[in-house]
């Protein structure tokens, strides 16, 4: 199984409309990147990642990635300092947990899709959508090595 076809296309959608859906209620950015594997340590190698998309560029530095490394089974999620500077050091923990149970019953886009729609309902309170907000960063799952 590799990154690319380890959801189908029909959940790759659905990955997909989450993303938009979320991102309706706040100026935040999610993204979500895919890749074979993870050398390393998770957590850097995401940070890696965020910073190849350009997620570092938004203009409240308020962009969130979901990282996932299919065959080893890693995963993160990693928010910009924009974000990072006002929410409490655990925000992003019950996201991960129930990510990671969903995960441990093999319901992997659908821990997604509810990761993705639970951290669209926490960046809201702190990032509520602006009438002039412009979608900053692409709503497209990426795959693949980014080489360091």
């Amino acid at each position: 199984m590799s990154a690319k076809s380890f959801f189908n296309e029909d959940e790759k959608q659905d990955i997909k409309l989450a993303i938009k859906n979320a991102e309706l209620d706040t100026s935040g950015e999610i993204r979500v990147h895919i890749e074979d594997k993870c050398k390393g340590e998770v957590k850097d190698r995401a940070a890696y990642v965020f910073k190849q998309l350009g997620m570092h560029k938004t203009a409240l530095r308020n962009g969130v990635l979901f990282y996932l490394a299919v065959k080893n089974r890693k995963f993160a999620i990693l928010g910009d300092v924009g974000i990072n500077q006002v929410v409490p050091e655990d925000f992003w923990d019950d996201i991960r947990d129930k990510m990671l149970d969903d995960f441990r019953d093999n319901r992997f886009a659908d821990g997604l899709i509810d990761a993705i729609t639970e951290a669209g309902r926490q960046l809201k309170k702190h990032f509520p959508h602006q009438t002039d907000d412009i979608n900053e960063l692409s709503d497209e799952i990426s795959f693949g090595e980014h080489k360091k």
